[in-house]
């Protein structure tokens, strides 16, 4: 449970003309309350949008994130002729797009058009997969248009919706509902490698065992699509994206998330597409192996959990800067791989502490927006940024990598950059501090 902020309260309190005169210094911890109690909070209709959100972070980001298997298979098995780097950017393009079309699905959500991008998005996700069932070996194009493309606009499609439904019935306890959201990812990402494991290397293949999760994939979404349902009517005036990013431009705090956020998605895919393909080379079982992207987000899965529930005791900045510090020194760890230990330790670790990280990211944008109405595009510039580093990342680091696969150059590039994106999100803390105490002093001297 989130708890507001003392200038949250002095804003409740101030009145019109210290509001006005805190908001004009870019006070981004000041929330749009003039409809907090009508949030429910709670009741059937709002925990089954935050269910039917999982699914869909189930089904989007989940398969995105199992992309291990599909690295370490077309590595060794279906690309032969490629490169690693260049399998990379299949699946960074996938992240890339998942995030980035949030601009889009973000601005059409605050037009009232949830429902019709939900569908689209959804049917267009099983029909990719099903496309990718029909690739042939070594035509890197075939697989590259159906999972790279096609399935990452699908996911874009939908991965800002699902989030911003949630804010509908949500504010006090908005950290907890979108943490349990963001946990749909991890458990996709726990249960899709183990399925596409041991049916795509088993006796399926890899035509039938895509297949196979398209189906499943294909029966959540009808359910997803089923229980989430929106609350608040479409914003009577659209907010345009030019005057947010011309408000956001000025906004110090949310720079530092913004780019902070994406130096965290340059390590965070480079370890889940990595993880998997490393633990076979350094002559695991490959028994252990299929299992270790399971045991990261297993970790990952608990830490989204624990996050919303930490935030809701030590404020969401904080709770995002010790699990990105901490993310970030288990990306250095990954020099030290040799065992099924220490593939076991690092994978469990990481796991836990940057699934902190991303539970936070929902909840963290809308603590730095002033405005309501600017949540969903917010939500989707923010993501837009981010994925640059999920775009890069992987890519990068498989061209650091070398067909020599030289990991410890690997670990230390993704971990200086994620370290970099930590301080970052230490900046935003300061300014939102500094702000804290602006709005405070000016209180006392107004004689609130």
């Amino acid at each position: 449970m989130s708890t507001p902020s003392s200038s949250d309260e002095i804003a409740k309190q101030a009145p019109e003309s210290v509001s006005k005169f805190v908001e004009g210094v870019g006070n981004t911890s000041l929330v749009d309350t003039s409809d907090a109690l009508s949030f429910p909070e709670g009741g059937f209709t709002a925990w089954g949008t935050v269910l039917g959100a999982l699914l869909i972070q189930f089904c989007g980001f989940g398969y995105t994130n199992a992309y291990g298997v599909f690295q370490d298979f077309y590595t060794q098995t279906y690309l032969t002729n490629s490169t690693p780097s260049a399998i990379a950017w299949i699946g960074s393009v996938n992240a890339f797009l998942g995030l980035s079309v949030g601009i889009v699905s973000g601005r059409m959500i605050d037009r009232g058009a949830f429902y019709p991008v939900m569908k689209i998005g959804c049917l267009l996700q099983c029909s990719c997969l099903f496309m990718l069932s029909l690739a042939k070996p070594d035509q890197y194009y075939q697989i590259f248009l159906s999972q790279g493309i096609g399935s990452g606009i699908a996911i874009g499609l939908t991965n800002v919706p699902s989030f911003a439904v949630v804010s509908h019935h949500f504010q006090r306890r908005r950290a907890l509902a979108m943490g349990i959201v963001a946990t749909g990812s991890s458990l996709g990402a726990i249960l899709h490698p183990i399925m596409l494991n041991n049916l795509i290397n088993g006796r399926l293949g890899f035509a039938n065992g895509v297949r196979a999760s398209a189906a499943l994939s294909g029966g959540l979404l009808v359910i997803a699509n089923l229980l989430m349902r929106t609350r608040l009517p479409p914003q009577p005036k659209i907010v345009s994206y030019t005057r947010v990013l011309q408000n956001s431009s000025r906004d110090g705090a949310y720079i530092c998330a913004c780019v902070g956020m994406a130096a965290f998605e340059f390590g965070y895919f480079s370890e889940a597409f990595y993880l998997q393909l490393d633990s076979t080379l350094h002559g695991l079982s490959q028994g252990f192996s299929f299992y270790s992207l399971t045991i990261l987000n297993s970790g990952s899965f608990i830490g989204r959990l624990t996050g919303g529930v930490v935030a809701g005791y030590v404020g969401i900045p904080n709770t995002t800067i010790v699990s990105s510090l901490t993310s970030s020194a288990a990306l250095f760890a990954m020099i030290g791989l040799h065992s099924a230990a220490s593939v076991a330790v690092i994978a469990v670790s990481y796991g836990f502490f940057s699934g902190g990280v991303i539970a936070m990211m929902g909840p963290l944008i809308s603590h730095l927006t002033p405005e309501f109405s600017h949540i969903g595009a917010r939500m989707g510039i923010t993501f837009a940024i981010s994925s640059i580093g999920s775009l890069v990342g992987a890519p990068i680091c498989g061209v650091v990598l070398t067909s020599h696969y030289i990991w410890w150059k690997t670990a230390i590039l993704a971990g200086s950059v994620a370290t970099g994106g930590c301080i970052l999100f230490i900046f935003m803390q300061v300014i939102l501090k500094m702000r804290q105490k602006t709005s405070s002093v000016y209180s006392k001297e107004a004689g609130v």
